[in-house]
């Protein structure tokens, strides 16, 4: 007979899909402790239409390949992944990607947003569903799409609600908790109708919940600075989708907010951060470690420093020949390192002068780009965690990536939830 592990007790085993290079699994592991508390038991990333699978390598060369597939997760059954306590994910975002304009962000409907439906599949087909969640995407959901602001996160929470879970979400900036980056992205936390949360939630004081006791409260302390609302989304899914938002106007989804039965409470916050804070020149090698590709050549500072300028100039649109007026501020050249970062982008990578990329000025008067372990450490990742593939790829994955101190946090707090449930 064949002898299965033995699981510590509190335990919390983890299926852990979109995997991306592993920073989910860092921020759950850095919050297990010697404990291991969480404990990944499946693990997916697949990247479509890529003969090399890059991400998913890395993640192999850092956590091992056991429980570990590269495949389609649209081709997996459910049945074949095992019984899990938590279900984590950085579900693509590309659709609601500020990298692109908001009139062309297709939500739901578009390429990859369709992969939200691929958590659902995996929820509602598990024999047993998952305790909890816990999800990550780009803080535009909450106003997606444009002619329908909210209705993509209103047609997940209520999928979510039919699937017998209450989900409360937060908008964090990583900075505004000490991080060295500023990245803002919204987390999701379900809990399953069979949990003690579950009913904490739906009998307790909501506003309560999500200002001081909860699980992202506790973990991310805040304070409310506008007043609650509330509103129902109880309604079947395909007249939701066709009706939420329709007519115009803001979203209704403030930056936290809770659901539970169909009913949606949410307020603005703002964190509540009186420790310590990392800033960019905090993560910086010394100048004699940085290989001198990353140096810009003094020939071309003077197109670094027109991308990043102020400019008010006419300009032609090249399909139609049309004359425009164009403008945009100026950026800061270069970055300032008494402060956190600014985002890390896709694009980061490469010697090509750019408006968005990172340059930092060197005690000599020299200027250069970030290294890869320097956008490493701004997502809180160890250094050299993306090493194997090329710089270009490694800058990629990291503005990709969440900041790991963030999860991390959010995880410590939601083992805590889960033992006061036992």
């Amino acid at each position: 007979m064949k002898r299965t592990k033995a699981r510590p007790t509190g335990t919390l085993r983890v299926a852990e899909l979109f995997a991306g290079v592993g920073g989910f699994r860092l921020g759950l592991e850095r919050a297990s402790g010697k404990d291991g508390a969480f404990e990944v038991v499946f693990s997916n990333q697949w990247e479509p239409g890529k003969r090399r699978q890059h991400a998913s390598d890395i993640y192999v060369a850092r956590f091992g390949g056991e429980h570990h597939l590269n495949a389609d997760i649209a081709t997996v059954p459910a049945s074949q992944i095992p019984a899990h306590d938590l279900l984590v994910g950085g579900f693509p975002c590309q659709d609601y990607s500020v990298a692109s304009t908001l009139r062309n962000s297709k939500g739901l409907v578009g390429k990859k947003g369709v992969l939200w439906w691929q958590i659902h599949r995996i929820i509602q087909e598990s024999a047993t569903p998952p305790p909890y969640l816990f999800l990550e995407n780009v803080d535009r959901l909450l106003s997606s799409p444009v002619k329908q602001r909210g209705r993509d996160l209103a047609v997940m929470l209520r999928s979510l609600d039919q699937l017998g879970y209450a989900v409360e979400w937060r908008v964090v900036n990583a900075a505004d908790y000490g991080m060295p980056q500023r990245r803002r992205r919204v987390f999701l936390l379900g809990y399953h109708r069979s949990t003690n949360a579950y009913g904490k939630i739906l009998d307790g004081d909501q506003v309560e919940w999500l200002t001081e006791s909860g699980t992202m409260a506790r973990a991310l302390p805040c304070r409310a600075i506008r007043s609650t609302s509330g509103f129902s989304i109880a309604k079947e899914l395909s007249t939701l989708s066709s009706t939420f938002g329709v007519g115009g106007g803001p979203t209704p989804f403030l930056n936290t907010g809770l659901m539970v039965n169909g009913r949606v409470t949410t307020l603005r916050t703002e964190a509540d951060h009186h420790g310590p804070a990392t800033t960019l020149g905090d993560v910086l090698l010394p100048a004699k470690e940085v290989p001198e590709d990353f140096f810009i050549k003094r020939a071309e500072l003077k197109q670094w420093r027109y991308l990043k300028g102020a400019k008010k100039e006419s300009r032609t649109d090249r399909s139609s020949g049309h004359q425009y007026a164009y403008s945009e501020g100026a950026m800061a050249f270069p970055d300032p390192q008494d402060r956190p970062a600014r985002t890390i982008i896709t694009g980061e990578g490469g010697r090509g002068a750019s408006r968005f990329k990172h340059v930092v000025a060197t005690e000599d008067g020299r200027y250069r780009r970030l290294t890869p372990v320097e956008l490493e450490r701004l997502n809180m990742f160890p250094d050299d965690h993306t090493a194997g593939v090329s710089d270009t790829w490694r800058a990629f994955f990291m503005g990709n990536a969440l900041v790991v101190g963030v999860v991390e946090r959010i995880g410590r707090e939601l083992l805590h939830t889960a033992a006061a449930a036992r």
